[in-house]
């Protein structure tokens, strides 16, 4: 029961913290369009992380999709290890360890994930 209730937890705040940064970065709020120039980050990115983040927040809730799961946790890995790589060489001092907390919460939901949610990958003879 607590695997499960750690489970729902960590995955409902990954996926409406998401939700919330998938929203700023497509509606363009001149804090986010800011931050992602202090980084040195194109604006380009900003629409593709937006619409990734949407996406993947609405992948890891809905039922079903257990391969897609996979790329989901893989994609906010790889964007909350480069935004923390990204603000620590901004010298955004502590601000910068954000991400690897989000990326903390992340690694909780994947590992406490139920046996529907994971995705069993087919072994074929050679």
């Amino acid at each position: 029961m607590i695997r499960k209730i750690a489970y729902w937890v960590t995955t409902g705040l990954v996926a409406v913290l998401s939700s919330f940064a998938a929203f700023t970065y497509l509606s363009g709020s001149p804090q986010t369009i800011q931050g992602f120039a202090h980084v040195g980050y194109p604006q380009q990115l900003r629409i593709i992380l937006g619409i990734a983040k949407l996406l993947g927040a609405i992948t890891l809730v809905v039922p079903g999709l257990a391969k897609l799961k996979e790329w989901a946790y893989a994609g906010f890995t790889f964007a909350w290890i480069s935004a923390f790589v990204a603000h620590y060489l901004a010298k955004d001092g502590p601000i910068a360890f954000v991400p690897l907390i989000l990326l903390l919460l992340l690694a909780i939901s994947y590992v406490t994930r139920p046996p529907n949610r994971q995705w069993q990958a087919k072994v074929t003879g050679v």
